[in-house]
């Protein structure tokens, strides 16, 4: 995902950025090691197929049930916790 700021003056006093980026890709090797050769990664599309049946975004396992799946957003929920820490 891109962000674009449009600035307009002669003069910018200060840019601050509110919010990091979610690393997509950091979270796919976090889950290769969990689901080794089982993740793909579509980066350009925002999410993260696991088994081919999973589908992991930025807000967790937004598709797919079951013990994998549950798996899976332990994984995410541990990721998000280091990741703001």
């Amino acid at each position: 995902k891109l962000h674009r700021v449009f600035l307009n003056g002669n003069v910018v006093a200060q840019i601050l950025s509110v919010e990091k980026p979610f690393d997509l890709r950091a979270l796919a090797e976090r889950l290769e090691r969990v689901f080794p050769t089982m993740v793909k990664l579509y980066e350009d599309k925002g999410f993260i197929w696991v088994m081919d049946k999973i589908k992991v975004t930025e807000k967790g396992v937004v598709e797919g049930s079951g013990p994998a799946a549950e798996r899976v957003q332990k994984v995410y929920e541990q990721f998000i916790s280091e990741t703001k820490a």
